[in-house]
């Protein structure tokens, strides 16, 4: 009798564990956010230099990434982004080519096939190494030129940041702004306008700075936050599913400048825009929600300030904050990954860099 009890104890667990695995909820939307350059102190400085609570605090499913690159221990972030967006290891410099420079199919690629609607932002040039691994293929991510003329051709519906002279004053003498509006996109090179003005429109493209847009310490303003808004709008219109990265860029150029103030407030304006995109996703129900960087930069630290006593002799004073740095260059530390939403628990763990790309896969069943 007992072990009767025990083999029907099973196969009800059993019926149990099949039906809960059957109703995990896939996730219809993906935003990636990526914070170039951004490690644990990074976001730490959140914490301290915030005038609110940062966003940061409203994940609950948290991992960390190893951010080797194919050929070397420190990445840099053409490599990093490809394995997020392409699921590979590469060298460094390489953009959607693996480590024979062979291309390989990035997200983009994958989904639009599927009907589901892409976007990239940056508050760098949108040819810079991060947005263009989700668009391009080019063996240097110094092809600035080469990568514009991919993006033209790409499956991305929407796109946001500076580098418009990549488009217009050329070597070859094109103005891509022509091939860009014969190949449906609506563009604008002044401001980001209003959801109406574009609702009709089939892409969407605004290049609102000759190179990189302004730091927020020289009056970018909210441009990212309402970037990724107006984003998500324009690719959630029809409901049939997108995919959105946004990409912080100048964090990264802080930690290579070993400027804490430019540094902290581009951290400070992320911390904003995750906060919109949670607002979104927890109205919706059928977002995830991931955020990451491509690696840290700077080896930057919250240490004790250092004062000096009357006598010339220094000591550190821990009621006070002075931000260090280490190198101008980048380093290989562990980063954080934070999730929200359907299928956030499966980006909790330690694992590599180009596993978001196939938990993100996975997830939503875009693989299959």
């Amino acid at each position: 009798m007992n072990f009767k009890i025990i083999i029907t104890f099973f196969i009800i667990l059993g019926f149990i564990s099949c039906k809960s695995t059957a109703e995990l909820k896939a996730p219809k939307n993906v935003i990636l956010l990526i914070s170039d350059g951004t490690g644990l102190s990074q976001i730490s400085s959140a914490f301290y230099y915030k005038e609110s609570i940062p966003n940061y605090t409203r994940f609950q499913n948290i991992g960390l990434i190893n951010t080797s690159s194919s050929e070397q221990d420190v990445t840099d972030s053409a490599a990093g982004a490809t394995a997020f967006a392409c699921g590979v290891k590469t060298y460094n410099g390489a953009i959607g080519v693996d480590a024979n420079k062979k291309n390989v199919k990035n997200i983009v690629e994958i989904v639009s096939a599927k009907n589901i609607k892409t976007g990239v932002i940056a508050t760098s040039a949108i040819t810079h190494a991060t947005p263009a691994s989700f668009y391009a293929h080019v063996f240097n991510r110094g092809q600035e030129e080469d990568i514009a003329l991919h993006l033209t051709k790409s499956e991305i519906d929407f796109f946001a940041g500076g580098g418009l002279n990549y488009f217009t004053q050329r070597k070859d003498g094109q103005n891509l702004l022509n091939t860009l509006k014969n190949n449906q996109f609506t563009i604008n090179t002044d401001t980001l306008s209003d959801f109406s003005k574009i609702e009709s429109t089939q892409k969407v493209a605004f290049l609102l700075a000759e190179k990189e847009m302004p730091k927020i310490e020289d009056g970018r303003g909210d441009f990212l936050s309402k970037a990724t808004e107006l984003g998500i709008e324009f690719l959630n219109k029809d409901n049939s599913g997108f995919f959105l990265m946004s990409e912080g860029s100048q964090i990264d150029w802080g930690g290579h400048n070993n400027d804490a103030p430019y540094l902290i407030s581009e951290l400070i304006d992320f911390d904003n825009v995750i906060g919109k995109v949670l607002d979104f996703a927890e109205k919706d129900g059928n977002t995830l929600v991931v955020v990451t960087s491509d690696h840290e930069t700077g080896g930057f630290t919250l240490a004790a300030k250092k004062k000096k006593r009357e006598d010339g002799s220094e000591y550190s004073d821990y009621s006070e904050i002075g931000p260090t740095f280490s190198t101008g260059g980048h380093s290989a530390t562990l980063i954080p990954v934070f999730a929200y939403g359907p299928g956030s628990e499966k980006f909790i763990g330690v694992y590599e860099n180009n596993e978001i790309f196939e938990k993100i896969l996975n997830v939503t069943n875009w693989d299959k």
